[in-house]
This record gives C-alpha cells, sequence and structure tokens, in this order.
C-alpha cells in the first residue's frame, strides 16, 4: 500500500473521525492517520485504498473488531502498529457508521460500564441503607448510558428509537448478581421499549439463544394482542456474552406462574 494518501482524502477521514466520538490527532504511520478519544479507550486508524475504491479501519482493541460483525469487511493485513483488527467499506457513509459504532461499542465493551462505575463511586460511602442506594442509583444510569451505546439507541426487539421511553433492563436483576462485574455487564441487559421491559422483569416473556422472544402461557391471547406479543419477535444483535444471563432468566423469572 502506498503512503500517499489524497490531501482531500485525508480531510474526509478526519471529519469521520472528528463527527464519530475521534477528535485527538495521532502521529501518522504511513497512509493511516490515527485518533484517539476523549470519551473513549478505543484508538482508530483510517486510511483509503484507491485502486479498489476501499476505505480502510484499524481498531485498538480485539472485542470492538469482533463485536462489529456485519459491518463491512475484515481486514487482517496489513495494519498499522497498534493496531489488532480492521475493517474495509466501500463509501464515506459506511465509513461513518463503522466508526460511530466502533465508539459506541468501545464505550460499552467488554468492562467498559465496571471501570466509569468504579472510579465514579469510588469516594462514596456505603455504610448506611441510604448511602448504598445513591450508589445503586449511580450504578443504573452507567449501566443505561451503555445500554443505549450498545443498542445505539433502540428498542432491541421493536427498534423503538425514542430513548425517553427505552428501559434498561437488566437480564439478571441487580440484586441477584454477586459482583458488580455482573450488575455493570453490558451483556446483562436488554434496552427495551417500557411495555417489553415490564413483562421481561415480571416473567411474562423472555428470550431463548437464538434471540426469539417467548411468551408465558398465563398471559392471555387477549393480552398478547394488545401488546403485540401475538406476532414472531426477536432480538437483535443477540451475542454469546447474553446468552448466560438469559439462561438464569428462563430458570428464575419465566416462566410466570
Amino acid at each position: 500500500m502506498s503512503s500517499a494518501l489524497n490531501p482531500a482524502i485525508a480531510i474526509r477521514l478526519e471529519k469521520a473521525a472528528a463527527d464519530n466520538g475521534f477528535d485527538i490527532a495521532l502521529p501518522r504511520v504511513g497512509p493511516w492517520l490515527g485518533y484517539a478519544s476523549t470519551q473513549a479507550p478505543l484508538k482508530i486508524w483510517l486510511t483509503h485504498f484507491a485502486q479498489e475504491t476501499l476505505f480502510l479501519v484499524a481498531f485498538s482493541q480485539a472485542h470492538v473488531g469482533t463485536a462489529l460483525e456485519g459491518l463491512g469487511t475484515p481486514v487482517v493485513s496489513p495494519l498499522p502498529k497498534g493496531a489488532v483488527a480492521g475493517r474495509s467499506v466501500p463509501d464515506l457513509p459506511s465509513l461513518h457508521r463503522l466508526v460511530r459504532r466502533a465508539f459506541q461499542l468501545s464505550r460499552s465493551l467488554p468492562d467498559e460500564l465496571l471501570h466509569v462505575f468504579t472510579a465514579r463511586v469510588a469516594s462514596l460511602p456505603r455504610a448506611t441503607e441510604a448511602e448504598r442506594w445513591v450508589v445503586q442509583r449511580v450504578g443504573q444510569d452507567v449501566f443505561r448510558a451503555g445500554l443505549l451505546e450498545f443498542w445505539d439507541g433502540r428498542c432491541a426487539v421493536t427498534g423503538l428509537a425514542v430513548k425517553e421511553l427505552l428501559r434498561a433492563s437488566h437480564i439478571k436483576p441487580w440484586a441477584d448478581c454477586e459482583t458488580d462485574a455482573e450488575r455493570l455487564d453490558v451483556f446483562n441487559g436488554l434496552l427495551l421499549a417500557p411495555h417489553l421491559d415490564a413483562a421481561f422483569d415480571r416473567g411474562f416473556i423472555t428470550v431463548n439463544d437464538e434471540g426469539s422472544v417467548m411468551v408465558a402461557s398465563t398471559l392471555s391471547a387477549e393480552a398478547r394482542s394488545l401488546l403485540g406479543l401475538h406476532l414472531p419477535l426477536r432480538v437483535a444483535n443477540l451475542k454469546e456474552g447474553h446468552r448466560r444471563y438469559l439462561a438464569w432468566h428462563r430458570a428464575h423469572v419465566y416462566p410466570r406462574v
């Protein structure tokens, strides 16, 4: 790959980085423009392969590269020093989507929410019930912010994109988790529309390992119809990390009796 990069293309790459959360320029590595973020731990490198009209993005975190499945085409080499995964896309709109998604995932995976929570509550006391409630409230706020990032601000089932209406639903409830790592694990949550959150929390619905929504037999046909649960529903973007929590939910919360 040539070290030359068209100046006009370089400006577009810089804009793709800046518009999607990467606001710190890093030293250039050959044809790769590097960027970091004041809001996420991920570093990225961008370049353009003119011969095949491809935009390439390299990432400093392997888990982000893995989670980007379905966006672009994997790139194994050549990658700049510091990068462990890469993807290619054919056009600028796709480049912006890829960079934005990488930014979102870096802010929630693999244990970024736990790091944020630990930092925020480090100086908070936990001696009384009221103090423990404050710590829990901080954790729930961090968890919700992480789910909004992971699910791209949309209900995991319906696609509803009104953030004010969406609920951060723990699969294994906060009180039942044994550690803060479980409580703040982004895979221990689904971002749901209010009626689905209530039904999931009370055990009227659950999700199988394939992502299909299961409805308890105790919910009447009329109620199913009114709630839109008479139609086949499924969770989009279900990952392996969700499955152990969903198994717990099926065993301990669903079916409602």
